[in-house]
């Protein structure tokens, strides 16, 4: 299956990984929904996107994901490591059996841009720039305090962190070519390798009213060509809440809108991830359905 247009062929991906976000975080950020559900909130979110997203011009491929939470511990300082290297292993495969020129990728947490934008690193070389929209600037290592590696998904485009995570990609990105934007939460120990590594990074406040800053950063690169990472937990949550993370202060969603569109109209637009959405509503429904006579489980007298 493909298809072909006058800008080359576009696949779509959809990867629905949750395993990358610890659960204890999970926990802490969805009080009012059960763990097991609220875990795999990324995985029906990502799903949620497929639906919803109009459809694809060419080829889509899913990353097969596996629901099962037993067993999964942090190995070398990355929760759930195991699983979340062979699904980056399997989604480098499937994206280079398609030969795209440009993806899509519907997740799913933060580090499904990994694959695909190192993918793009690989085939575009020093002409691509990554715009990286998010309130967090996901410049974790193995060594920091938080081990889930939706938190390191930067620091591994740019060549850090696990050893085999980084020896898989086919490519990285350098520095000077990838910009955090609607940067506004971070722990203390990210702020070293963000500062560290030399990353350009935009506040809310400095897109509040126009994204001439961003543009002007990215017209210094040279680069013609730009993948866009969208976390929705870069919209101010006193906005709408769309992420795991409750972040007050961050972009509106007119700022989203705008930013991204500005920078699709000074650079080609080759890979655009939406991630990190969790449908917090939708789950709480269907608990609700799940224990509804007729509709759900048998109800247990003891609940």
């Amino acid at each position: 299956m493909s298809a072909s247009t006058d800008q080359g062929k576009t696949l779509r991906l959809v990867w629905p990984q949750w395993q990358g976000a610890a659960p204890d975080v999970v926990a802490l950020l969805t009080p009012e929904l059960p763990l097991p559900s609220a875990q795999l909130g990324y995985h029906l979110g990502s799903r949620m996107l497929q639906w919803l997203a109009p459809a694809a011009d060419g080829p889509e491929v899913v990353v097969p994901v596996p629901t099962e939470r037993e067993g999964l511990a942090a190995t070398d300082g990355v929760f759930a490591r195991e699983a979340v290297l062979e699904q980056l292993t399997t989604a480098l495969d499937l994206i280079g059996a398609e030969a795209p020129d440009r993806i899509v990728t519907l997740g799913g947490e933060c580090s499904v841009s990994v694959a695909p934008f190192a993918y793009l690193a690989a085939k575009y070389g020093e002409d691509l720039a990554v715009v990286w929209l998010d309130a967090h600037p996901d410049t974790g290592m193995p060594e920091s305090r938080y081990d889930g590696y939706h938190a390191m998904a930067v620091s591994h485009i740019l060549g850090h962190g696990d050893k085999e995570f980084v020896e898989a990609l086919p490519a990285i990105v350098d520095p000077s070519r990838l910009a955090l934007a609607g940067l506004h939460v971070w722990e203390d120990d990210q702020e070293p390798f963000t500062t560290g590594w030399g990353l350009t990074t935009f506040a809310p406040a400095d897109l509040e009213h126009d994204s001439r800053p961003l543009l002007e950063w990215l017209r210094a690169t040279g680069c013609s060509k730009v993948a866009l990472h969208f976390d929705v937990d870069s919209v101010d949550s006193n906005d709408i809440v769309l992420g795991l993370g409750m972040e007050p202060d961050g972009l509106s969603r007119d700022t989203v809108l705008r930013t991204i569109n500005d920078v699709a109209g000074v650079a080609d637009v080759v890979g655009i991830t939406v991630a990190e959405y969790l449908p917090r509503q939708v789950i709480a429904m269907r608990e609700l359905l799940s224990r509804l006579p007729l509709l759900g489980r048998r109800a247990d007298p003891a609940e």
